[in-house]
Protein backbone atom coordinates (compact mmCIF):
# COMPACT_ATOMS: atom_id res chain seq x y z
CA UNK A 1 0.00 0.00 0.00
CA UNK A 2 2.94 2.35 -0.48
CA UNK A 3 2.05 5.54 -2.28
CA UNK A 4 3.16 6.43 -5.78
CA UNK A 5 6.83 7.40 -5.54
CA UNK A 6 6.48 9.73 -8.54
CA UNK A 7 4.50 12.14 -6.37
CA UNK A 8 6.29 14.81 -4.31
CA UNK A 9 4.52 13.57 -1.19
CA UNK A 10 5.57 11.12 1.49
CA UNK A 11 5.23 7.39 0.97
CA UNK A 12 2.52 6.04 3.24
CA UNK A 13 3.11 3.03 5.44
CA UNK A 14 6.14 2.05 7.50
CA UNK A 15 8.28 4.81 6.03
CA UNK A 16 5.78 7.35 7.30
CA UNK A 17 5.80 5.81 10.76
CA UNK A 18 9.56 5.76 11.05
CA UNK A 19 10.21 9.23 9.67
CA UNK A 20 7.39 11.28 11.12
CA UNK A 21 5.63 9.54 13.99
CA UNK A 22 6.71 9.29 17.61
CA UNK A 23 5.81 5.68 18.44
CA UNK A 24 8.38 3.47 20.09
CA UNK A 25 9.68 0.94 17.56
CA UNK A 26 7.91 -2.01 19.21
CA UNK A 27 4.47 -0.36 19.19
CA UNK A 28 2.09 -1.14 16.32
CA UNK A 29 -0.66 1.45 16.71
CA UNK A 30 -3.92 0.07 15.33
CA UNK A 31 -6.01 2.41 17.47
CA UNK A 32 -5.77 5.93 16.08
CA UNK A 33 -9.47 6.33 16.86
CA UNK A 34 -9.22 6.47 20.65
CA UNK A 35 -6.65 9.11 21.48
CA UNK A 36 -5.10 9.99 18.14
CA UNK A 37 -1.44 10.53 17.36
CA UNK A 38 0.48 13.38 15.80
CA UNK A 39 3.70 13.66 13.77
CA UNK A 40 6.98 15.29 14.71
CA UNK A 41 6.42 18.62 12.89
CA UNK A 42 3.19 19.10 14.86
CA UNK A 43 4.99 18.14 18.07
CA UNK A 44 7.54 20.85 17.28
CA UNK A 45 4.77 23.44 16.84
CA UNK A 46 3.20 22.35 20.12
CA UNK A 47 6.46 22.76 22.01
CA UNK A 48 7.21 26.07 20.35
CA UNK A 49 3.97 27.51 21.70
CA UNK A 50 4.58 26.00 25.12
CA UNK A 51 8.00 27.64 25.18
CA UNK A 52 6.52 30.99 24.17
CA UNK A 53 3.98 30.71 26.96
CA UNK A 54 6.62 29.90 29.56
CA UNK A 55 8.84 32.76 28.41
CA UNK A 56 6.21 35.30 29.49
CA UNK A 57 3.00 33.70 30.81
CA UNK A 58 1.08 36.93 31.41
CA UNK A 59 1.83 38.44 28.03
CA UNK A 60 1.08 35.18 26.28
CA UNK A 61 -2.18 34.24 28.04
CA UNK A 62 -3.59 37.75 28.16
CA UNK A 63 -2.62 39.12 24.75
CA UNK A 64 -1.22 36.39 22.46
CA UNK A 65 -3.84 33.78 23.29
CA UNK A 66 -6.81 35.53 21.57
CA UNK A 67 -4.80 36.21 18.41
CA UNK A 68 -3.52 32.64 18.15
CA UNK A 69 -6.98 31.25 18.82
CA UNK A 70 -8.36 33.34 15.96
CA UNK A 71 -5.70 31.96 13.61
CA UNK A 72 -6.56 28.38 14.55
CA UNK A 73 -10.31 28.98 14.45
CA UNK A 74 -9.99 30.49 10.99
CA UNK A 75 -7.99 27.50 9.77
CA UNK A 76 -10.40 24.88 11.09
CA UNK A 77 -13.52 26.86 10.14
CA UNK A 78 -12.29 26.96 6.56
CA UNK A 79 -11.53 23.23 6.71
CA UNK A 80 -15.11 22.34 7.71
CA UNK A 81 -16.70 25.13 5.62
CA UNK A 82 -18.25 27.04 8.50
CA UNK A 83 -18.34 30.79 9.23
CA UNK A 84 -15.53 31.87 11.55
CA UNK A 85 -17.84 33.18 14.26
CA UNK A 86 -19.77 29.92 14.45
CA UNK A 87 -16.77 27.81 15.52
CA UNK A 88 -15.00 27.75 18.89
CA UNK A 89 -12.30 25.47 20.28
CA UNK A 90 -12.83 23.16 23.25
CA UNK A 91 -10.82 20.30 24.81
CA UNK A 92 -12.84 17.35 23.49
CA UNK A 93 -16.16 16.29 21.99
CA UNK A 94 -17.55 15.19 25.36
CA UNK A 95 -17.12 18.75 26.62
CA UNK A 96 -19.03 19.96 23.57
CA UNK A 97 -21.93 17.55 24.10
CA UNK A 98 -22.13 18.59 27.75
CA UNK A 99 -22.00 22.26 26.79
CA UNK A 100 -24.98 21.92 24.48
CA UNK A 101 -27.16 19.59 26.54
CA UNK A 102 -26.59 21.45 29.81
CA UNK A 103 -27.34 24.86 28.27
CA UNK A 104 -30.69 23.91 26.77
CA UNK A 105 -33.80 24.81 28.74
CA UNK A 106 -36.16 21.89 29.21
CA UNK A 107 -39.89 21.76 29.85
CA UNK A 108 -41.97 18.99 31.43
CA UNK A 109 -42.40 16.14 28.95
CA UNK A 110 -39.26 16.96 26.97
CA UNK A 111 -37.18 14.03 25.78
CA UNK A 112 -33.56 13.62 24.73
CA UNK A 113 -33.29 10.98 22.01
CA UNK A 114 -30.14 8.98 21.33
CA UNK A 115 -29.06 5.64 19.88
CA UNK A 116 -27.78 2.69 21.90
CA UNK A 117 -24.42 2.96 20.10
CA UNK A 118 -23.78 6.43 21.54
CA UNK A 119 -20.45 7.06 23.26
CA UNK A 120 -20.72 5.97 26.90
CA UNK A 121 -19.76 9.33 28.41
CA UNK A 122 -22.49 11.02 26.36
CA UNK A 123 -25.12 8.52 27.47
CA UNK A 124 -24.08 9.13 31.08
CA UNK A 125 -24.38 12.88 30.48
CA UNK A 126 -27.97 12.38 29.34
CA UNK A 127 -28.78 10.16 32.31
CA UNK A 128 -27.29 12.72 34.71
CA UNK A 129 -29.55 15.36 33.19
CA UNK A 130 -32.54 13.07 33.67
CA UNK A 131 -31.53 12.57 37.30
CA UNK A 132 -31.22 16.33 37.77
CA UNK A 133 -34.47 17.25 36.02
CA UNK A 134 -37.14 14.61 36.81
CA UNK A 135 -39.63 16.30 34.47
CA UNK A 136 -37.59 15.17 31.43
CA UNK A 137 -36.53 11.73 30.25
CA UNK A 138 -34.40 9.99 27.65
CA UNK A 139 -35.40 7.90 24.64
CA UNK A 140 -32.93 5.15 23.73
CA UNK A 141 -33.21 3.76 20.20
CA UNK A 142 -31.74 0.26 20.09
CA UNK A 143 -29.45 -0.51 17.16
CA UNK A 144 -28.22 -4.01 16.35
CA UNK A 145 -25.70 -4.06 13.54
CA UNK A 146 -25.66 -4.92 10.74
CA UNK A 147 -28.59 -2.63 9.98
CA UNK A 148 -29.33 -0.67 6.81
CA UNK A 149 -29.43 3.12 6.82
CA UNK A 150 -33.07 3.02 5.75
CA UNK A 151 -33.99 0.77 8.68
CA UNK A 152 -32.12 3.05 11.07
CA UNK A 153 -34.01 6.08 9.83
CA UNK A 154 -37.30 4.21 10.23
CA UNK A 155 -36.38 3.36 13.82
CA UNK A 156 -35.70 7.04 14.46
CA UNK A 157 -39.04 8.08 12.99
CA UNK A 158 -40.91 5.40 14.93
CA UNK A 159 -39.34 6.52 18.21
CA UNK A 160 -40.25 10.16 17.58
CA UNK A 161 -43.79 9.30 16.52
CA UNK A 162 -44.29 7.15 19.61
CA UNK A 163 -43.31 10.05 21.87
CA UNK A 164 -45.64 12.39 19.99
CA UNK A 165 -48.50 9.93 20.30
CA UNK A 166 -48.01 9.95 24.08
CA UNK A 167 -48.03 13.75 24.17
CA UNK A 168 -44.30 14.13 24.71
CA UNK A 169 -41.77 16.13 22.72
CA UNK A 170 -38.31 15.09 21.58
CA UNK A 171 -36.45 18.34 22.14
CA UNK A 172 -33.00 17.26 20.99
CA UNK A 173 -31.52 14.20 19.28
CA UNK A 174 -27.90 13.15 19.74
CA UNK A 175 -26.25 10.96 17.10
CA UNK A 176 -22.79 10.26 15.68
CA UNK A 177 -21.01 10.73 12.40
CA UNK A 178 -19.16 7.47 13.09
CA UNK A 179 -19.91 5.57 16.28
CA UNK A 180 -17.10 4.61 18.62
CA UNK A 181 -17.80 0.93 19.32
CA UNK A 182 -18.56 -0.72 17.04
CA UNK A 183 -16.99 1.82 14.70
CA UNK A 184 -19.70 2.28 12.06
CA UNK A 185 -20.68 5.22 9.88
CA UNK A 186 -24.14 6.58 10.60
CA UNK A 187 -26.39 8.34 8.08
CA UNK A 188 -25.95 11.55 10.04
CA UNK A 189 -26.74 13.77 7.07
CA UNK A 190 -30.19 12.23 6.72
CA UNK A 191 -30.74 12.28 10.49
CA UNK A 192 -30.11 16.04 10.50
CA UNK A 193 -32.82 16.37 7.83
CA UNK A 194 -35.19 14.21 9.86
CA UNK A 195 -34.63 16.40 12.90
CA UNK A 196 -35.39 19.49 10.84
CA UNK A 197 -38.61 17.92 9.57
CA UNK A 198 -39.72 17.07 13.11
CA UNK A 199 -38.60 20.40 14.60
CA UNK A 200 -36.04 18.60 16.79
CA UNK A 201 -32.67 20.13 17.63
CA UNK A 202 -29.88 18.06 16.06
CA UNK A 203 -26.69 17.53 18.06
CA UNK A 204 -24.11 15.66 15.99
CA UNK A 205 -21.29 13.96 17.87
CA UNK A 206 -18.57 14.06 15.25
CA UNK A 207 -15.86 12.80 17.59
CA UNK A 208 -14.79 10.68 14.60
CA UNK A 209 -15.36 13.38 12.04
CA UNK A 210 -12.68 15.96 11.32
CA UNK A 211 -9.88 14.28 9.38
CA UNK A 212 -11.85 11.05 9.18
CA UNK A 213 -14.42 11.82 6.49
CA UNK A 214 -15.25 14.84 4.32
CA UNK A 215 -17.22 17.46 6.24
CA UNK A 216 -19.17 20.46 5.01
CA UNK A 217 -20.88 21.99 8.03
CA UNK A 218 -22.39 24.79 5.99
CA UNK A 219 -24.17 22.27 3.81
CA UNK A 220 -25.01 19.91 6.69
CA UNK A 221 -26.64 22.76 8.63
CA UNK A 222 -26.92 20.85 11.91
CA UNK A 223 -28.10 22.75 14.97
CA UNK A 224 -24.96 21.77 16.89
CA UNK A 225 -21.85 19.86 15.84
CA UNK A 226 -18.84 18.76 17.88
CA UNK A 227 -15.72 17.04 16.58
CA UNK A 228 -12.32 16.10 17.93
CA UNK A 229 -9.25 17.39 16.12
CA UNK A 230 -6.89 15.14 18.08
CA UNK A 231 -8.30 11.81 16.85
CA UNK A 232 -7.86 11.96 13.08
CA UNK A 233 -6.50 15.41 12.15
CA UNK A 234 -3.03 14.94 13.76
CA UNK A 235 -3.59 17.70 16.32
CA UNK A 236 -2.24 17.11 19.87
CA UNK A 237 -4.81 16.07 22.47
CA UNK A 238 -7.05 17.51 23.61
CA UNK A 239 -8.55 19.73 20.95
CA UNK A 240 -12.03 19.81 19.44
CA UNK A 241 -14.46 22.19 17.81
CA UNK A 242 -17.94 23.24 18.85
CA UNK A 243 -19.99 24.54 15.93
CA UNK A 244 -23.09 26.55 16.75
CA UNK A 245 -24.78 28.44 13.90
CA UNK A 246 -25.69 32.03 14.67
CA UNK A 247 -29.38 31.16 14.88
CA UNK A 248 -28.71 28.96 17.93
CA UNK A 249 -26.00 30.87 19.77
CA UNK A 250 -28.50 32.48 22.14
CA UNK A 251 -29.24 28.96 23.42
CA UNK A 252 -25.65 28.59 24.64
CA UNK A 253 -25.49 30.86 27.68
CA UNK A 254 -22.23 29.57 29.12
CA UNK A 255 -19.11 27.61 28.41
CA UNK A 256 -18.45 24.62 30.65
CA UNK A 257 -16.95 25.37 33.03
CA UNK A 258 -18.34 28.90 33.22
CA UNK A 259 -15.53 31.43 33.01
CA UNK A 260 -14.79 35.12 32.51
CA UNK A 261 -16.57 35.35 29.15
CA UNK A 262 -19.98 34.68 30.68
CA UNK A 263 -22.22 37.76 30.78
CA UNK A 264 -24.77 37.27 33.59
CA UNK A 265 -28.13 38.99 33.46
CA UNK A 266 -27.87 41.96 35.80
CA UNK A 267 -30.45 41.46 38.54
CA UNK A 268 -31.74 44.21 40.83
CA UNK A 269 -29.26 44.95 43.58
CA UNK A 270 -26.42 43.06 41.86
CA UNK A 271 -23.31 44.86 40.65
CA UNK A 272 -21.64 43.88 37.37
CA UNK A 273 -18.87 41.27 37.64
CA UNK A 274 -15.62 42.54 36.18
CA UNK A 275 -13.71 40.56 33.57
CA UNK A 276 -9.99 40.67 34.45
CA UNK A 277 -8.93 39.90 30.88
CA UNK A 278 -8.32 42.53 28.17
CA UNK A 279 -11.45 43.65 26.24
CA UNK A 280 -12.27 41.31 23.38
CA UNK A 281 -14.62 43.18 21.07
CA UNK A 282 -15.73 39.86 19.62
CA UNK A 283 -19.23 38.38 19.49
CA UNK A 284 -20.40 37.11 22.91
CA UNK A 285 -20.38 33.48 21.77
CA UNK A 286 -16.72 33.71 20.74
CA UNK A 287 -15.63 35.66 23.80
CA UNK A 288 -17.29 33.13 26.09
CA UNK A 289 -14.96 30.34 24.88
CA UNK A 290 -11.81 32.40 24.48
CA UNK A 291 -10.48 31.77 27.98
CA UNK A 292 -12.07 28.90 29.89
CA UNK A 293 -9.79 28.64 32.89
CA UNK A 294 -6.05 28.22 33.10
CA UNK A 295 -4.86 25.29 30.99
CA UNK A 296 -2.44 24.45 28.21
CA UNK A 297 -3.99 25.90 25.04
CA UNK A 298 -1.02 24.82 22.90
CA UNK A 299 -2.90 21.94 21.21
CA UNK A 300 -5.36 24.51 19.85
CA UNK A 301 -2.50 26.53 18.36
CA UNK A 302 -1.16 23.40 16.60
CA UNK A 303 -4.08 23.18 14.16
CA UNK A 304 -2.34 25.15 11.37
CA UNK A 305 0.75 22.94 11.66
CA UNK A 306 -1.38 19.80 11.42
CA UNK A 307 -3.21 21.08 8.35
CA UNK A 308 0.09 22.07 6.75
CA UNK A 309 1.50 18.58 7.35
CA UNK A 310 -1.56 16.97 5.84
CA UNK A 311 -1.31 19.15 2.75
CA UNK A 312 2.43 19.45 2.14
CA UNK A 313 3.68 16.08 3.40
CA UNK A 314 0.67 13.78 3.00
CA UNK A 315 -0.73 15.27 -0.20
CA UNK A 316 -4.08 16.49 1.05
CA UNK A 317 -7.33 15.19 2.47
CA UNK A 318 -8.42 13.07 -0.50
CA UNK A 319 -5.13 11.18 -0.58
CA UNK A 320 -5.13 10.62 3.19
CA UNK A 321 -8.73 9.45 3.41
CA UNK A 322 -8.48 7.18 0.38
CA UNK A 323 -5.45 5.46 1.86
CA UNK A 324 -6.92 5.12 5.34
CA UNK A 325 -10.26 3.72 4.19
CA UNK A 326 -8.62 1.33 1.73
CA UNK A 327 -5.88 0.03 4.02
CA UNK A 328 -8.26 -0.61 6.91
CA UNK A 329 -10.83 -2.38 4.73
CA UNK A 330 -8.20 -4.57 3.09
CA UNK A 331 -6.50 -5.12 6.45
CA UNK A 332 -9.79 -6.09 8.06
CA UNK A 333 -10.39 -8.70 5.35
CA UNK A 334 -6.99 -10.21 6.15
CA UNK A 335 -7.76 -10.24 9.87
CA UNK A 336 -11.14 -11.86 9.24
CA UNK A 337 -9.39 -14.58 7.23
CA UNK A 338 -6.89 -15.15 10.04
CA UNK A 339 -9.68 -15.43 12.60
CA UNK A 340 -12.03 -17.39 10.37
CA UNK A 341 -14.80 -14.82 10.84
CA UNK A 342 -16.19 -11.82 8.95
CA UNK A 343 -16.28 -8.04 8.72
CA UNK A 344 -19.28 -6.17 10.14
CA UNK A 345 -21.19 -4.54 7.29
CA UNK A 346 -24.64 -4.27 5.74
CA UNK A 347 -25.68 -5.18 2.21
CA UNK A 348 -25.27 -1.60 1.00
CA UNK A 349 -21.77 -1.39 2.58
CA UNK A 350 -22.65 1.95 4.17
CA UNK A 351 -21.27 0.78 7.53
CA UNK A 352 -17.69 0.55 6.24
CA UNK A 353 -17.98 3.02 3.37
CA UNK A 354 -16.15 6.34 3.92
CA UNK A 355 -14.97 4.93 7.25
CA UNK A 356 -11.43 4.68 8.60
CA UNK A 357 -12.58 2.05 11.13
CA UNK A 358 -13.72 -1.50 10.39
CA UNK A 359 -14.97 -4.17 12.80
CA UNK A 360 -14.21 -7.90 12.70
CA UNK A 361 -16.06 -10.57 14.64
CA UNK A 362 -13.92 -12.43 17.17
CA UNK A 363 -14.05 -16.26 17.19
CA UNK A 364 -15.67 -16.43 20.64
CA UNK A 365 -19.14 -17.78 21.40
CA UNK A 366 -21.28 -16.66 24.30
CA UNK A 367 -22.46 -19.62 26.36
CA UNK A 368 -19.99 -22.00 24.72
CA UNK A 369 -16.61 -20.31 25.24
CA UNK A 370 -17.66 -17.61 27.68
CA UNK A 371 -20.32 -17.41 30.36
CA UNK A 372 -22.81 -14.55 30.35
CA UNK A 373 -21.32 -13.06 33.52
CA UNK A 374 -17.93 -12.62 31.84
CA UNK A 375 -18.90 -10.54 28.78
CA UNK A 376 -17.35 -7.33 30.07
CA UNK A 377 -14.37 -9.07 31.68
CA UNK A 378 -13.41 -10.58 28.34
CA UNK A 379 -13.16 -7.12 26.77
CA UNK A 380 -10.95 -5.92 29.63
CA UNK A 381 -8.79 -9.05 29.40
CA UNK A 382 -8.22 -8.72 25.65
CA UNK A 383 -7.29 -5.05 26.04
CA UNK A 384 -4.74 -5.76 28.76
CA UNK A 385 -3.20 -8.70 26.88
CA UNK A 386 -2.79 -6.73 23.66
CA UNK A 387 -1.12 -3.80 25.40
CA UNK A 388 1.18 -5.67 27.78
CA UNK A 389 2.10 -8.79 25.80
CA UNK A 390 1.87 -7.71 22.17
CA UNK A 391 2.59 -3.96 22.28
CA UNK A 392 -0.52 -3.02 20.32
CA UNK A 393 -4.14 -2.15 21.03
CA UNK A 394 -7.38 -3.03 19.29
CA UNK A 395 -10.60 -1.81 20.86
CA UNK A 396 -13.19 -4.55 21.38
CA UNK A 397 -16.89 -4.52 22.20
CA UNK A 398 -19.71 -7.00 22.79
CA UNK A 399 -22.52 -6.12 20.38
CA UNK A 400 -25.58 -8.03 19.20
CA UNK A 401 -24.45 -11.36 20.65
CA UNK A 402 -20.82 -11.25 19.48
CA UNK A 403 -17.47 -9.71 20.33
CA UNK A 404 -16.07 -7.35 17.71
CA UNK A 405 -12.59 -5.90 17.24
CA UNK A 406 -12.30 -2.39 15.81
CA UNK A 407 -9.37 -1.68 13.50
CA UNK A 408 -8.28 1.84 12.54
CA UNK A 409 -6.63 2.78 9.26
CA UNK A 410 -3.91 5.39 9.15
CA UNK A 411 -1.16 6.61 6.83
CA UNK A 412 1.60 5.01 8.92
CA UNK A 413 0.17 1.48 8.62
CA UNK A 414 0.66 -1.33 6.11
CA UNK A 415 -1.17 -4.61 5.52
CA UNK A 416 1.48 -6.46 7.53
CA UNK A 417 0.53 -4.42 10.61
CA UNK A 418 -3.06 -5.63 10.40
CA UNK A 419 -1.88 -9.20 9.89
CA UNK A 420 0.15 -8.86 13.07
CA UNK A 421 -2.93 -7.60 14.90
CA UNK A 422 -4.95 -10.51 13.55
CA UNK A 423 -2.41 -13.06 14.77
CA UNK A 424 -2.37 -11.43 18.20
CA UNK A 425 -6.17 -11.57 18.42
CA UNK A 426 -6.17 -15.22 17.35
CA UNK A 427 -3.74 -16.23 20.10
CA UNK A 428 -5.60 -14.25 22.76
CA UNK A 429 -8.95 -15.72 21.71
CA UNK A 430 -7.54 -19.27 21.59
CA UNK A 431 -6.17 -18.85 25.11
CA UNK A 432 -9.57 -17.63 26.33
CA UNK A 433 -11.30 -20.67 24.83
CA UNK A 434 -8.80 -23.01 26.50
CA UNK A 435 -9.26 -21.48 29.94
CA UNK A 436 -12.32 -22.94 31.69
CA UNK A 437 -12.55 -19.97 34.08
CA UNK A 438 -14.36 -17.99 31.35
CA UNK A 439 -17.14 -20.57 31.09
CA UNK A 440 -18.12 -20.70 34.77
Amino acid sequence: MASNKSTPFATFGRHMRQEYWLFESSNINLNQGSFGAFPRPVRDALRQHQDLMEANPDAFLRYDLPRLLDISRAAIASYVNAPLNEVVLIPNATTGVNTVLRNLKYEPGDRILYFSTVYGACEKTIEHLVESYPEIDSVRVELRYPVSDDALIEQFRAAVEEERKEGRRVKVALFDTVTSLPGVRMPFEQLVEECRNYNILSLVDGAHGIGHLPLDLGRLNADFFVSNCHKWLYVPRGCAILYVPTRNQALIRSSFPTSHGFAPVLRPGKTPIANPLPPSGKPPFIEMFEFVGTMDYSPYFSIPAALKFRTEVCGGEKRIMEYCTTIVYDGAQRVANILGTEVLDNEQRTVTGQNCMVNIRLPLKLGEDIGDDHKGMVVAHISKELVTTYRTFIATVFHNGNWWARLCGQVYLEIEDFEYGGRCLLVVCDNIKKDTMWRT
